[in-house]
Protein backbone atom coordinates (compact mmCIF):
# COMPACT_ATOMS: atom_id res chain seq x y z
CA UNK A 1 0.00 0.00 0.00
CA UNK A 2 1.18 3.51 -0.80
CA UNK A 3 -0.05 6.87 0.37
CA UNK A 4 -0.16 9.53 -2.32
CA UNK A 5 0.59 13.13 -1.44
CA UNK A 6 -2.28 15.60 -1.81
CA UNK A 7 -1.45 19.20 -2.67
CA UNK A 8 -3.35 21.82 -0.67
CA UNK A 9 -5.21 24.34 -2.85
CA UNK A 10 -7.70 27.10 -2.07
CA UNK A 11 -11.22 26.17 -3.26
CA UNK A 12 -11.93 29.88 -3.78
CA UNK A 13 -9.99 29.52 -7.05
CA UNK A 14 -13.30 28.45 -8.61
CA UNK A 15 -15.21 31.59 -7.62
CA UNK A 16 -14.56 33.42 -10.89
CA UNK A 17 -15.65 30.37 -12.92
CA UNK A 18 -18.87 29.48 -11.14
CA UNK A 19 -20.27 32.88 -10.13
CA UNK A 20 -21.05 34.46 -6.77
CA UNK A 21 -24.12 32.43 -5.83
CA UNK A 22 -22.62 29.03 -6.59
CA UNK A 23 -19.35 30.06 -4.96
CA UNK A 24 -21.20 31.00 -1.75
CA UNK A 25 -23.10 27.70 -1.78
CA UNK A 26 -19.85 25.76 -2.25
CA UNK A 27 -18.15 27.63 0.61
CA UNK A 28 -21.14 26.91 2.88
CA UNK A 29 -21.04 23.21 2.00
CA UNK A 30 -17.33 23.03 2.79
CA UNK A 31 -17.88 24.73 6.16
CA UNK A 32 -20.78 22.42 7.11
CA UNK A 33 -18.77 19.35 6.12
CA UNK A 34 -15.75 20.46 8.12
CA UNK A 35 -17.99 20.79 11.17
CA UNK A 36 -19.75 17.46 10.54
CA UNK A 37 -16.47 15.56 10.22
CA UNK A 38 -15.36 17.07 13.55
CA UNK A 39 -11.73 16.03 13.40
CA UNK A 40 -12.20 12.81 11.44
CA UNK A 41 -10.07 12.06 8.38
CA UNK A 42 -11.72 11.47 5.01
CA UNK A 43 -9.97 8.65 3.14
CA UNK A 44 -10.03 7.67 -0.54
CA UNK A 45 -8.67 4.27 -1.58
CA UNK A 46 -8.12 3.08 -5.17
CA UNK A 47 -5.85 0.75 -7.13
CA UNK A 48 -3.48 2.99 -9.11
CA UNK A 49 -1.91 6.40 -8.71
CA UNK A 50 -1.70 7.08 -12.44
CA UNK A 51 -3.02 6.05 -15.83
CA UNK A 52 -6.76 5.98 -15.25
CA UNK A 53 -9.61 8.43 -14.92
CA UNK A 54 -10.22 7.73 -11.23
CA UNK A 55 -6.57 8.32 -10.32
CA UNK A 56 -6.48 11.53 -12.35
CA UNK A 57 -9.64 12.81 -10.73
CA UNK A 58 -8.42 12.05 -7.21
CA UNK A 59 -5.09 13.69 -7.88
CA UNK A 60 -6.64 16.91 -9.16
CA UNK A 61 -9.81 17.24 -7.06
CA UNK A 62 -8.95 16.10 -3.52
CA UNK A 63 -6.52 19.00 -3.06
CA UNK A 64 -9.39 21.47 -2.50
CA UNK A 65 -10.55 19.65 0.64
CA UNK A 66 -7.45 20.25 2.80
CA UNK A 67 -7.56 23.76 1.39
CA UNK A 68 -10.93 24.06 3.17
CA UNK A 69 -9.60 22.56 6.41
CA UNK A 70 -10.94 19.03 5.76
CA UNK A 71 -8.31 16.41 6.57
CA UNK A 72 -8.14 14.19 3.48
CA UNK A 73 -5.77 11.33 2.60
CA UNK A 74 -5.37 9.01 -0.39
CA UNK A 75 -4.20 5.39 -0.31
CA UNK A 76 -3.34 3.16 -3.29
CA UNK A 77 -3.49 -0.59 -2.77
CA UNK A 78 -0.99 -3.12 -4.09
CA UNK A 79 -1.89 -6.25 -6.01
CA UNK A 80 -0.16 -9.12 -7.77
CA UNK A 81 -0.55 -10.04 -11.43
CA UNK A 82 -3.30 -12.57 -10.73
CA UNK A 83 -5.27 -9.98 -8.76
CA UNK A 84 -5.16 -7.39 -11.51
CA UNK A 85 -5.91 -9.99 -14.19
CA UNK A 86 -9.01 -11.00 -12.25
CA UNK A 87 -10.16 -7.44 -11.51
CA UNK A 88 -9.69 -6.47 -15.16
CA UNK A 89 -12.08 -9.28 -16.05
CA UNK A 90 -14.48 -8.10 -13.34
CA UNK A 91 -14.30 -4.60 -14.81
CA UNK A 92 -15.42 -5.96 -18.19
CA UNK A 93 -18.21 -8.01 -16.64
CA UNK A 94 -19.58 -4.89 -14.91
CA UNK A 95 -19.74 -3.28 -18.34
CA UNK A 96 -21.93 -6.20 -19.43
CA UNK A 97 -19.14 -7.57 -21.63
CA UNK A 98 -17.49 -11.02 -21.54
CA UNK A 99 -14.49 -10.71 -19.26
CA UNK A 100 -12.76 -13.96 -20.10
CA UNK A 101 -14.30 -15.32 -16.89
CA UNK A 102 -17.01 -17.96 -16.99
CA UNK A 103 -17.05 -18.74 -13.28
CA UNK A 104 -16.37 -16.80 -10.09
CA UNK A 105 -15.95 -19.23 -7.22
CA UNK A 106 -13.75 -19.94 -4.22
CA UNK A 107 -10.53 -19.96 -6.24
CA UNK A 108 -11.23 -16.53 -7.70
CA UNK A 109 -12.29 -15.26 -4.27
CA UNK A 110 -8.96 -16.28 -2.81
CA UNK A 111 -7.09 -14.57 -5.66
CA UNK A 112 -9.15 -11.45 -4.97
CA UNK A 113 -8.91 -11.40 -1.17
CA UNK A 114 -5.32 -12.54 -0.62
CA UNK A 115 -3.50 -9.29 -1.53
CA UNK A 116 -6.16 -7.22 0.26
CA UNK A 117 -5.75 -9.24 3.50
CA UNK A 118 -1.98 -8.79 3.25
CA UNK A 119 -2.40 -5.02 3.45
CA UNK A 120 -5.02 -4.94 6.19
CA UNK A 121 -2.69 -4.30 9.13
CA UNK A 122 -1.06 -1.47 7.26
CA UNK A 123 -4.39 0.14 6.38
CA UNK A 124 -6.02 -0.36 9.79
CA UNK A 125 -2.90 1.10 11.34
CA UNK A 126 -3.66 4.54 9.88
CA UNK A 127 -7.46 4.62 9.58
CA UNK A 128 -9.21 5.41 12.88
CA UNK A 129 -12.66 4.26 14.03
CA UNK A 130 -15.28 6.70 12.79
CA UNK A 131 -13.29 7.82 9.76
CA UNK A 132 -15.26 7.79 6.50
CA UNK A 133 -13.46 5.68 3.88
CA UNK A 134 -14.40 5.89 0.20
CA UNK A 135 -13.39 2.77 -1.74
CA UNK A 136 -13.23 3.15 -5.51
CA UNK A 137 -14.28 0.41 -7.95
CA UNK A 138 -14.13 -3.40 -7.61
CA UNK A 139 -10.41 -3.60 -6.87
CA UNK A 140 -10.84 -2.10 -3.40
CA UNK A 141 -14.34 -3.29 -2.47
CA UNK A 142 -12.97 -6.44 -0.80
CA UNK A 143 -11.55 -4.22 1.95
CA UNK A 144 -15.05 -3.18 3.07
CA UNK A 145 -15.73 -5.96 5.64
CA UNK A 146 -12.25 -5.63 7.11
CA UNK A 147 -12.47 -1.86 7.44
CA UNK A 148 -16.03 -1.97 8.78
CA UNK A 149 -14.99 -4.35 11.54
CA UNK A 150 -12.18 -1.93 12.39
CA UNK A 151 -14.78 0.81 12.94
CA UNK A 152 -14.56 2.80 9.72
CA UNK A 153 -17.66 4.11 7.92
CA UNK A 154 -17.25 2.61 4.46
CA UNK A 155 -18.66 4.07 1.25
CA UNK A 156 -18.16 2.32 -2.08
CA UNK A 157 -18.03 4.21 -5.37
CA UNK A 158 -18.50 2.29 -8.62
CA UNK A 159 -17.43 4.24 -11.69
CA UNK A 160 -18.40 1.56 -14.23
CA UNK A 161 -21.57 -0.26 -15.16
CA UNK A 162 -24.00 -1.33 -17.84
CA UNK A 163 -27.29 0.25 -18.89
CA UNK A 164 -28.85 -3.21 -19.11
CA UNK A 165 -28.27 -6.11 -16.74
CA UNK A 166 -27.27 -9.42 -18.33
CA UNK A 167 -25.61 -12.70 -17.39
CA UNK A 168 -22.20 -10.98 -17.17
CA UNK A 169 -23.26 -8.22 -14.79
CA UNK A 170 -25.24 -10.64 -12.61
CA UNK A 171 -22.28 -13.02 -12.38
CA UNK A 172 -20.04 -10.35 -10.95
CA UNK A 173 -22.77 -8.75 -8.80
CA UNK A 174 -23.26 -12.10 -7.03
CA UNK A 175 -19.51 -12.39 -6.49
CA UNK A 176 -19.20 -8.90 -4.99
CA UNK A 177 -22.42 -8.74 -2.92
CA UNK A 178 -20.86 -10.09 0.31
CA UNK A 179 -18.54 -7.07 0.36
CA UNK A 180 -21.34 -4.62 -0.47
CA UNK A 181 -23.10 -5.68 2.73
CA UNK A 182 -20.30 -4.05 4.75
CA UNK A 183 -20.72 -0.63 3.12
CA UNK A 184 -22.96 2.15 4.44
CA UNK A 185 -23.63 3.66 1.02
CA UNK A 186 -23.00 2.76 -2.62
CA UNK A 187 -22.35 5.57 -5.09
CA UNK A 188 -22.70 5.14 -8.84
CA UNK A 189 -21.77 7.50 -11.65
CA UNK A 190 -25.14 6.98 -13.41
CA UNK A 191 -28.58 5.88 -12.14
CA UNK A 192 -28.63 3.12 -14.76
CA UNK A 193 -25.62 1.47 -13.08
CA UNK A 194 -27.32 0.84 -9.73
CA UNK A 195 -27.42 -2.90 -9.18
CA UNK A 196 -30.54 -4.96 -8.91
CA UNK A 197 -31.33 -5.84 -5.30
CA UNK A 198 -29.63 -2.87 -3.64
CA UNK A 199 -31.71 -0.76 -1.27
CA UNK A 200 -32.36 2.54 -3.04
CA UNK A 201 -32.16 4.33 0.31
CA UNK A 202 -28.47 3.34 0.55
CA UNK A 203 -27.50 4.33 -3.00
CA UNK A 204 -26.60 7.68 -4.54
CA UNK A 205 -25.60 9.00 -7.95
CA UNK A 206 -22.58 11.31 -8.28
CA UNK A 207 -21.11 11.83 -11.77
CA UNK A 208 -17.34 12.45 -12.00
CA UNK A 209 -15.83 15.87 -12.59
CA UNK A 210 -12.75 17.69 -13.82
CA UNK A 211 -10.53 20.34 -12.29
CA UNK A 212 -10.31 23.37 -14.58
CA UNK A 213 -6.92 24.34 -13.11
CA UNK A 214 -5.12 20.99 -13.33
CA UNK A 215 -2.30 20.46 -15.85
CA UNK A 216 -4.73 18.53 -18.03
CA UNK A 217 -7.35 21.29 -18.21
CA UNK A 218 -5.65 24.63 -17.51
CA UNK A 219 -5.65 27.28 -20.21
CA UNK A 220 -2.84 27.03 -22.77
CA UNK A 221 -2.35 29.54 -25.55
CA UNK A 222 -1.53 28.36 -29.06
CA UNK A 223 2.19 29.01 -28.59
CA UNK A 224 2.34 26.82 -25.49
CA UNK A 225 0.28 24.10 -27.18
CA UNK A 226 2.65 23.88 -30.14
CA UNK A 227 5.74 24.08 -27.94
CA UNK A 228 4.55 21.26 -25.66
CA UNK A 229 3.65 18.99 -28.58
CA UNK A 230 6.93 19.70 -30.34
CA UNK A 231 8.95 19.05 -27.17
CA UNK A 232 7.14 15.72 -26.67
CA UNK A 233 7.64 14.79 -30.34
CA UNK A 234 3.89 14.51 -30.98
CA UNK A 235 3.91 16.95 -33.93
CA UNK A 236 6.58 17.98 -36.39
CA UNK A 237 8.47 21.27 -36.34
CA UNK A 238 10.10 23.23 -33.57
CA UNK A 239 8.21 24.98 -30.80
CA UNK A 240 7.98 28.75 -31.07
CA UNK A 241 8.30 29.20 -27.31
CA UNK A 242 8.97 27.33 -24.05
CA UNK A 243 7.09 24.07 -23.44
CA UNK A 244 5.90 25.30 -20.04
CA UNK A 245 2.83 24.43 -17.97
CA UNK A 246 1.77 24.83 -14.32
CA UNK A 247 1.90 21.88 -11.99
CA UNK A 248 -0.94 21.05 -9.62
CA UNK A 249 0.78 23.08 -6.89
CA UNK A 250 1.12 26.14 -9.17
CA UNK A 251 4.85 25.83 -9.85
CA UNK A 252 6.17 26.04 -13.41
CA UNK A 253 7.53 23.01 -15.22
CA UNK A 254 8.67 22.11 -18.74
CA UNK A 255 7.92 19.09 -20.91
CA UNK A 256 11.15 17.14 -21.32
CA UNK A 257 10.12 13.50 -21.91
CA UNK A 258 9.31 12.21 -25.38
CA UNK A 259 6.27 10.28 -26.50
CA UNK A 260 6.83 7.07 -28.45
CA UNK A 261 5.10 7.19 -31.82
CA UNK A 262 4.22 4.63 -34.42
CA UNK A 263 4.03 6.65 -37.63
CA UNK A 264 5.59 7.21 -41.04
CA UNK A 265 6.20 10.92 -40.39
CA UNK A 266 5.10 13.38 -37.67
CA UNK A 267 1.78 15.21 -37.78
CA UNK A 268 2.33 18.35 -39.91
CA UNK A 269 2.13 21.54 -37.79
CA UNK A 270 -0.99 22.89 -39.53
CA UNK A 271 -2.85 19.72 -40.60
CA UNK A 272 -6.45 19.22 -39.40
CA UNK A 273 -6.27 16.80 -36.48
CA UNK A 274 -8.70 14.23 -35.09
CA UNK A 275 -7.71 12.61 -31.81
CA UNK A 276 -8.81 10.05 -29.28
CA UNK A 277 -7.06 9.96 -25.89
CA UNK A 278 -7.74 6.93 -23.71
CA UNK A 279 -6.19 3.91 -22.08
CA UNK A 280 -5.19 1.02 -24.36
CA UNK A 281 -8.31 -0.98 -23.60
CA UNK A 282 -10.26 -3.01 -26.20
CA UNK A 283 -13.48 -1.36 -25.01
CA UNK A 284 -12.14 2.03 -26.16
CA UNK A 285 -12.19 0.64 -29.73
CA UNK A 286 -9.04 2.31 -31.05
CA UNK A 287 -9.07 -0.13 -33.96
CA UNK A 288 -12.63 0.92 -34.80
CA UNK A 289 -11.63 4.59 -34.77
CA UNK A 290 -8.78 3.86 -37.14
CA UNK A 291 -10.97 1.75 -39.41
CA UNK A 292 -13.74 4.37 -39.56
CA UNK A 293 -11.26 7.18 -40.19
CA UNK A 294 -9.60 5.25 -42.99
CA UNK A 295 -12.88 4.29 -44.68
CA UNK A 296 -15.22 7.24 -44.13
CA UNK A 297 -13.23 10.46 -43.62
CA UNK A 298 -12.44 11.72 -47.15
CA UNK A 299 -8.76 11.98 -48.01
CA UNK A 300 -9.27 15.48 -49.48
CA UNK A 301 -9.70 16.86 -45.94
CA UNK A 302 -5.99 16.04 -45.46
CA UNK A 303 -6.86 15.32 -41.83
CA UNK A 304 -4.63 13.26 -39.54
CA UNK A 305 -5.73 10.86 -36.80
CA UNK A 306 -3.83 10.66 -33.51
CA UNK A 307 -4.62 7.78 -31.13
CA UNK A 308 -2.93 8.56 -27.83
CA UNK A 309 -2.76 6.80 -24.49
CA UNK A 310 -0.47 6.27 -21.51
CA UNK A 311 2.64 4.15 -21.85
CA UNK A 312 1.04 0.67 -21.49
CA UNK A 313 3.61 -0.71 -19.07
CA UNK A 314 3.06 2.22 -16.68
CA UNK A 315 -0.53 1.30 -15.73
CA UNK A 316 -0.26 -1.58 -13.23
CA UNK A 317 -3.98 -2.33 -12.88
CA UNK A 318 -4.49 -2.78 -16.65
CA UNK A 319 -2.62 -5.92 -17.75
CA UNK A 320 -4.21 -5.87 -21.23
CA UNK A 321 -2.73 -2.51 -22.20
CA UNK A 322 0.43 -3.78 -23.86
CA UNK A 323 -1.35 -6.50 -25.86
CA UNK A 324 -4.01 -4.02 -27.03
CA UNK A 325 -1.36 -1.57 -28.17
CA UNK A 326 0.54 -4.28 -30.07
CA UNK A 327 -2.64 -5.44 -31.81
CA UNK A 328 -3.32 -1.86 -32.82
CA UNK A 329 0.21 -1.51 -34.18
CA UNK A 330 -0.33 -4.64 -36.28
CA UNK A 331 -3.62 -3.23 -37.62
CA UNK A 332 -1.88 0.07 -38.43
CA UNK A 333 0.76 -1.76 -40.47
CA UNK A 334 -1.97 -3.33 -42.61
CA UNK A 335 -3.37 0.05 -43.71
CA UNK A 336 -2.58 1.32 -47.22
CA UNK A 337 0.47 3.58 -47.17
CA UNK A 338 -1.55 6.66 -48.15
CA UNK A 339 -3.77 6.15 -45.09
CA UNK A 340 -0.94 5.10 -42.80
CA UNK A 341 0.77 8.41 -43.48
CA UNK A 342 -2.16 10.15 -41.79
CA UNK A 343 -2.59 7.84 -38.78
CA UNK A 344 -0.37 8.12 -35.70
CA UNK A 345 -0.21 5.92 -32.59
CA UNK A 346 1.15 7.79 -29.60
CA UNK A 347 2.32 6.24 -26.34
CA UNK A 348 2.62 9.09 -23.85
CA UNK A 349 5.35 9.25 -21.18
CA UNK A 350 4.24 8.54 -17.62
CA UNK A 351 7.47 9.42 -15.79
CA UNK A 352 5.73 12.57 -14.50
CA UNK A 353 1.94 12.55 -14.19
CA UNK A 354 1.68 16.35 -14.44
CA UNK A 355 3.78 16.33 -17.60
CA UNK A 356 1.62 13.57 -19.07
CA UNK A 357 -1.50 15.60 -18.29
CA UNK A 358 -0.02 18.72 -19.91
CA UNK A 359 0.70 16.78 -23.11
CA UNK A 360 -2.88 15.45 -23.18
CA UNK A 361 -4.14 19.00 -22.65
CA UNK A 362 -2.09 20.22 -25.61
CA UNK A 363 -3.22 17.33 -27.83
CA UNK A 364 -6.89 18.05 -27.17
CA UNK A 365 -6.46 21.80 -27.67
CA UNK A 366 -4.55 21.20 -30.92
CA UNK A 367 -7.30 18.89 -32.23
CA UNK A 368 -10.05 20.06 -34.56
CA UNK A 369 -12.26 17.13 -33.51
CA UNK A 370 -11.99 14.91 -30.43
CA UNK A 371 -13.58 11.47 -30.53
CA UNK A 372 -14.45 8.78 -28.00
CA UNK A 373 -15.67 5.71 -29.89
CA UNK A 374 -16.03 3.43 -26.89
CA UNK A 375 -17.93 0.16 -27.12
CA UNK A 376 -18.77 0.52 -23.42
CA UNK A 377 -17.97 3.34 -21.06
CA UNK A 378 -18.48 4.02 -17.37
CA UNK A 379 -18.55 7.78 -17.77
CA UNK A 380 -15.82 8.88 -20.18
CA UNK A 381 -14.27 11.90 -18.50
CA UNK A 382 -12.06 12.54 -21.54
CA UNK A 383 -15.26 13.73 -23.23
CA UNK A 384 -15.88 16.39 -20.56
CA UNK A 385 -12.21 17.40 -20.72
CA UNK A 386 -12.38 18.01 -24.47
CA UNK A 387 -15.72 19.81 -24.11
CA UNK A 388 -14.24 22.14 -21.47
CA UNK A 389 -11.57 23.10 -24.00
CA UNK A 390 -14.27 24.04 -26.51
CA UNK A 391 -13.56 21.09 -28.79
CA UNK A 392 -16.40 19.51 -30.79
CA UNK A 393 -16.69 15.86 -29.74
CA UNK A 394 -18.00 12.79 -31.55
CA UNK A 395 -18.89 10.08 -29.03
CA UNK A 396 -20.53 6.68 -28.91
CA UNK A 397 -24.07 6.53 -27.61
CA UNK A 398 -23.01 4.43 -24.61
CA UNK A 399 -22.65 4.89 -20.86
CA UNK A 400 -21.91 8.31 -19.48
CA UNK A 401 -20.91 9.74 -22.87
CA UNK A 402 -24.59 10.13 -23.73
CA UNK A 403 -25.15 11.96 -20.42
CA UNK A 404 -22.53 14.56 -21.27
CA UNK A 405 -23.31 15.15 -24.94
CA UNK A 406 -26.65 16.57 -26.06
CA UNK A 407 -26.67 15.31 -29.64
CA UNK A 408 -26.42 18.12 -32.18
CA UNK A 409 -26.02 20.77 -29.47
CA UNK A 410 -22.97 20.04 -27.31
CA UNK A 411 -21.51 17.28 -29.47
CA UNK A 412 -22.48 14.48 -31.85
CA UNK A 413 -23.54 10.98 -30.80
CA UNK A 414 -23.34 7.88 -32.98
CA UNK A 415 -23.97 4.19 -32.42
CA UNK A 416 -20.80 2.52 -31.15
CA UNK A 417 -20.48 0.01 -34.02
CA UNK A 418 -21.56 2.29 -36.87
CA UNK A 419 -18.29 3.17 -38.59
CA UNK A 420 -20.02 5.03 -41.41
CA UNK A 421 -21.98 7.27 -39.04
CA UNK A 422 -18.86 7.90 -37.01
CA UNK A 423 -16.85 8.89 -40.08
CA UNK A 424 -19.74 11.03 -41.30
CA UNK A 425 -19.96 12.90 -37.99
CA UNK A 426 -16.22 13.59 -38.00
CA UNK A 427 -16.39 14.74 -41.62
CA UNK A 428 -19.29 17.08 -40.87
CA UNK A 429 -17.31 18.82 -38.14
CA UNK A 430 -14.18 19.07 -40.31
CA UNK A 431 -16.10 20.54 -43.22
CA UNK A 432 -18.43 22.93 -41.36
CA UNK A 433 -16.21 24.99 -39.08
CA UNK A 434 -19.03 27.34 -38.04
CA UNK A 435 -21.09 24.40 -36.82
CA UNK A 436 -18.05 22.89 -35.10
CA UNK A 437 -17.34 26.19 -33.35
CA UNK A 438 -20.91 26.50 -32.09
CA UNK A 439 -20.80 22.93 -30.79
CA UNK A 440 -17.53 23.65 -28.99
CA UNK A 441 -18.83 26.77 -27.28
CA UNK A 442 -21.99 25.04 -26.10
CA UNK A 443 -19.92 22.08 -24.87
CA UNK A 444 -17.72 24.36 -22.76
CA UNK A 445 -20.76 25.96 -21.13
CA UNK A 446 -22.33 22.57 -20.32
CA UNK A 447 -19.23 21.36 -18.50
CA UNK A 448 -19.11 24.61 -16.54
CA UNK A 449 -22.65 23.96 -15.34
CA UNK A 450 -22.44 20.23 -14.60
CA UNK A 451 -18.96 18.75 -14.37
CA UNK A 452 -16.57 21.04 -12.49
CA UNK A 453 -15.06 20.04 -9.15
CA UNK A 454 -17.30 22.18 -6.89
CA UNK A 455 -20.42 20.34 -8.10
CA UNK A 456 -18.81 16.91 -7.53
CA UNK A 457 -17.35 17.77 -4.12
CA UNK A 458 -20.59 19.34 -2.92
CA UNK A 459 -22.54 16.19 -3.76
CA UNK A 460 -20.03 13.93 -1.99
CA UNK A 461 -19.73 16.13 1.07
CA UNK A 462 -23.49 16.45 1.47
CA UNK A 463 -23.73 12.66 1.46
CA UNK A 464 -20.90 12.22 3.97
CA UNK A 465 -22.24 14.92 6.30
Amino acid sequence: MNEEAIVTLDPAKFDALIGDQRAAEFAERLAKSRAALNGRTLWHVNSTAQGGGVAEMLQSVLCYLPGAGIDTRWLVIDGDDDFFELTKGIHKLLHGEPGGIAHLGSTEREVYERPLRAQLDEIVGVIRPGDPVILHDPQTLGLAPLLSRAGADVIWTCHVGSDLANEHTRLVWDFLRPYIAATRTQIFSRPQYIWEGLRRSSTAVVPPCLDAFSPKNQRLDSTAVHAILAAAGVVGGNGRGPAVYLRQDGSKASVVNKARLVEIAPVPPDAPLVCQVSRWDPLKDHAGVMRAFASYVPEEFDAHLLLAGPSPEAVPDDPEGQATFEELRTAWKSLPVAVRERVHLCSLPMDDVDENAAIVNAIQRRSDVVVQKSLAEGFGLTVAEAMWKGRPVVGSRVGGIQDQIEDGETGLLVEANDDAAFGGAVSRLLSDRDFAGAIGRAAHARVGDEYLAPVFLSRYLALIA
